[in-house]
């Protein structure tokens, strides 16, 4: 039996027998092509480029019709990766200067770009060497008339372990058949996480070399919610898997019944519980899983994968998708959060300059450094406003001065757009994210100035740690149970409940079930989670009083090391679990 653990992107377990997928694309001696031949190679190239173009545009309206329109968007990298005019330029010299056929040239050039951005440091475009590696496939097949993908026509359940999945074959993946796929690289970024977790396939990356270990058949269970992937399970394990996959589903039938029923502790507290979001058809996703509106929407889709801006349009457009599948709930609008991990093309020269771009321009700071960028989003959420109950959050707040003057832009907007007699509403709550240990220490101070607080934990664990969440070589050092992280938390929920204002939680540890006591007991009764999450934190509050949640929590405040902590918590919640099971 081996075990390995990596990257959990979509949640989920899944056995199956596995199905590996080679890593080595088609190879290509060095030889020379004729002088002569050098103008009927361009052209085979050219139509190789037009013929790949063509299927790009077909991968992208597949995933369109399947999954939303910002899913196919992804494929807009492809495209113009294929239509780069440097790209093709380097490739056809080397075909007319080295006389190099153009599998070779274009093997070549594409695999050297990918191993530049391989090399980087920077986790987003570190991923984007995929899409060069999707390309070269395209490419390749349709010079060489041979299909370098295996195929994925399947009858039978499988899951698939391969080096990388690229974004047009996570695309076309049947989840009726394909239970679940592993792979050997990869992060949570990827557009590949992206897919899966759209198409709801259990999956996990970035588990490092591990395929040569595998022939194929062999029983493989994929754990979605742990990163862990056993291969030839023991019969222990197997079983194991096996009354997992049947409890989860009877849980998940269960759950289901209750998912529109607001949310009540045991002793009829009321706790809202609202979704996280990526992309605007998430929301349908949260509102079916029982959401009571959206406590965080992203808005960096809107700039990535693309080299042009984003209209005012564009933006308003995405934020009435969402308004009208939660027209009379709370939607909150976190203002652009770009950083060193999501930096688009068109705004790459405003990372470069920065040796440590965790520590730079990133979040409020961009838009604050460019007002006119700045200002097209917040006229597109106060004319969206209009139609709903639109809430405006600004990230990575650090100062006072910073957030005057990101509502100075704001009254400025309001403003203009009155003058302009546009329609719109000038008076949206304006909360702020706390996720620096600066905004935790002045929390009194910003409380007097903001409606709401949404503690983001993903970046206030990293900040308050030292600890780059990306990176694992100190990913051991990241831990949303540090004494630290508890300490900080319930400073902000101090703060907030001394001025009367709203306060939630919106990181990775509110879809934690362990950490939901904890935040409940703080006096936290605002929690936006993960779509897929939403049922399962309902319901475990419904197994709760808010007397053993404020007991927990007093207990947690007094260990000293986060793994006491952790290890409590999560005793904690199975115990209350068993019991709720065990009367119902």
């Amino acid at each position: 039996m081996l075990v390995k653990r990596g990257i959990a992107v979509s949640p989920g377990v899944a056995s199956a027998p596995a199905l590996v997928l080679g890593r080595d694309l088609l190879q290509f001696s060095r030889k020379s092509i004729r002088p002569d031949a050098v103008d009927r190679e361009i052209g085979r190239f050219r139509q190789a480029v037009s013929d790949t173009c063509a299927e790009i545009a077909t991968h992208a309206d597949e995933a369109s019709a399947r999954l939303g329109d910002k899913y196919g968007a992804i494929f807009q990298a492809h495209m113009e990766l294929a239509q780069d005019p440097l790209l093709l330029a380097e490739v056809e010299q080397l075909i007319v200067k080295q006389l190099w056929s153009p599998e070779l040239a274009v093997q070549t050039v594409l695999q050297k770009q990918a191993r530049t951005l391989e090399a980087l440091d920077n986790p987003y475009l570190k991923e984007r060497a995929v899409d060069l590696n999707d390309l070269e496939r395209g490419l390749l097949r349709h010079l060489s008339g041979k299909d370098t993908n295996q195929s994925l026509v399947l009858t039978e359940p499988v899951i698939i372990l391969a080096h990388n999945l690229t974004p047009s074959q996570t695309a076309r993946l049947d989840p009726k058949f394909v239970k679940a796929f592993a792979t050997e690289v990869g992060g949570p970024t990827s557009h590949t996480a992206i897919l899966a977790g759209a198409l709801e396939i259990p999956a996990v990356v970035g588990l490092g070399s591990f395929l040569h270990q595998v022939s194929g058949g062999e029983v493989v269970i994929v754990d979605g919610d742990e990163g862990n992937v056993i291969i030839a399970p023991d019969e222990a394990a197997l079983k194991a898997s096996e009354k997992s996959a049947r409890s989860q589903k009877s849980k998940d039938l269960r759950l289901k019944k209750l998912s529109e029923k607001d949310c009540y502790t045991a002793d009829n507290v009321r706790i809202a519980v609202y979704g996280n979001i990526e992309f605007p058809h998430e929301a349908l996703h949260c509102r079916e899983r029982g959401a009571e509106g959206i406590g965080l929407y992203r808005t960096e889709f809107l700039y990535m994968n693309r080299e042009d801006e984003p209209s005012e349009e564009d933006h308003y457009n995405a934020y009435l998708e969402v308004v009208q599948t939660f027209p009379d709930r709370p939607v909150v609008i976190r203002t652009l959060d770009l950083g060193a991990d999501k930096v688009p093309g068109m705004m790459e020269s405003v990372f470069s300059d920065f040796t440590n771009p965790e520590l730079g321009l990133r979040s409020i700071r961009v838009s604050l450094h460019d007002k006119e960028r700045f200002k097209k989003q917040l006229r597109a959420i106060l004319r969206a406003a209009v139609h709903g109950d639109i809430r405006v959050m600004f990230p990575l707040i650090s100062s006072l001065s910073e957030l005057r003057e990101a509502k100075s832009v704001l009254r400025d907007v309001a403003e203009d757009l009155l003058e302009e007699q546009i329609t719109h509403r000038a008076d949206i709550p304006v909360g702020m994210m706390v996720e620096v240990p600066s905004a935790a220490l002045m929390a009194s101070e910003f409380a007097k100035e903001v409606s709401f607080f949404s503690i983001g934990t993903n970046d206030l664990i990293q900040y308050t740690l030292a600890a780059d969440r990306s990176d694992p070589a100190v990913a051991r050092y990241y831990n949303s149970a540090d004494p630290a992280i508890l300490r900080t938390i319930k400073m902000v929920a101090e703060a907030a409940a001394k001025a009367k204002i709203g306060v939630t939680i919106c990181g990775q540890m509110c879809s934690d079930p362990r950490f939901v006591p904890l935040f409940l007991g703080l006096g936290i009764e605002r929690l936006s989670v993960t779509p897929q999450a939403i049922p399962e934190i309902k319901d475990l509050i419904r197994h709760l009083t808010t007397r053993k949640a404020w007991e927990i929590a007093v207990q947690a405040s007094e260990m000293d090391l986060a793994r006491e902590i952790d290890q409590f918590l999560l005793g904690e919640v199975k115990k209350m679990l068993a019991t709720g099971d065990e009367e119902e």
